[in-house]
């Protein structure tokens, strides 16, 4: 308290030049309408300044949770557009999935906490495990596209064998085409995938649009891939050496959605004792 009145009075001066500048100013401003009028504007203009500055703050530590309501509200819709899809098939045909077929995808939003696209084998590391019901084998798409696979499960966290990996597969069809092959990644481009097992008989068009085709347990069908960037035949070859753009762009990845195909093992199941007898 006493170096607050030592300071008072050894400022005393100052402190009385800053009282009488601030009378005179509040004199200024209101016994002149000029002065008043532009005060008034100015201090207006500074102020809308910082209510914008201050509102752009909020809108950006807000961002998180905006992204997350997002992709809350994109999972719901991915569940209804694939129970639709399922339900009622494009192509004209008598067949009718019915309730259980139609709704056996399920999706659960999930953060992408580790990802690497500049190894041979690229994997991602997502913030959902086994305490939210993830399990290995459950694909994994982002808005965009086809993503990878569960491999791995802890309580909390799972690990994704991504589609950069070199031994990762996934049927895809082309939509022009109507042709099914295999999308694999050479290990070169982490833009780029080959889509194999083409015929060279078959007409293949440049962005034509790639989809995981019907023949996969993991996957809804109709999920994009990619697009037709490149096609070639080799000589004395039978199918096409097609490149395709791949539709998610792995450097940005943030969310994901994990994809639950509740007659997978079912099928896989059946599948497996077929196999067995032969």
């Amino acid at each position: 308290m006493g170096e607050l009145v030592e300071f008072i009075v050894r400022s005393r001066n100052f402190i009385l030049f800053l009282l009488l500048e601030v009378i005179c100013f509040y004199f200024i401003i209101n016994t002149n309408n000029y002065w008043s009028a532009s005060f008034f504007n100015t201090s207006n203009a500074y102020a809308a300044q910082m209510l914008t500055w201050s509102n752009s703050v909020q809108a950006y530590t807000r961002l998180r949770d905006v992204n997350a309501e997002l992709a809350a509200e994109n999972r719901k819709l991915h569940e209804e557009l694939t129970r639709l899809q399922q339900g009622h098939p494009v192509a004209p045909t008598a067949y009718q999935a019915d309730t259980v077929f139609a709704n056996r995808f399920a999706y659960k939003v999930a953060k992408v906490t580790n990802n690497t696209t500049q190894y041979a084998n690229n994997y991602i590391t997502i913030d959902k495990g086994t305490d939210d019901g993830i399990q290995p084998g459950m694909g994994v798409i982002s808005p965009t596209g086809v993503v990878g696979r569960v491999k791995l499960c802890s309580a909390n966290f799972s690990v994704v064998t991504s589609i950069l990996h070199s031994e990762f597969r996934v049927s895809s069809k082309l939509i022009r085409a109507a042709d099914i092959g295999t999308a694999k990644w050479d290990g070169v481009d982490p833009h780029q995938m080959k889509l194999l097992d083409i015929s060279r008989y078959k007409p293949v068009y440049k962005g034509d649009s790639v989809v995981t085709s019907e023949h996969n347990s993991v996957f809804p069908p109709g999920i994009l891939v990619g697009r037709v960037r490149t096609i070639g035949v080799q000589p004395n070859m039978t199918f096409h050496d097609i490149t395709i753009d791949l539709s998610t762009n792995f450097s940005n990845l943030s969310f994901v959605y994990v994809v639950n195909n509740k007659l997978r093992q079912e099928q896989e199941q059946l599948e497996k004792q077929i196999e067995n007898e032969k």
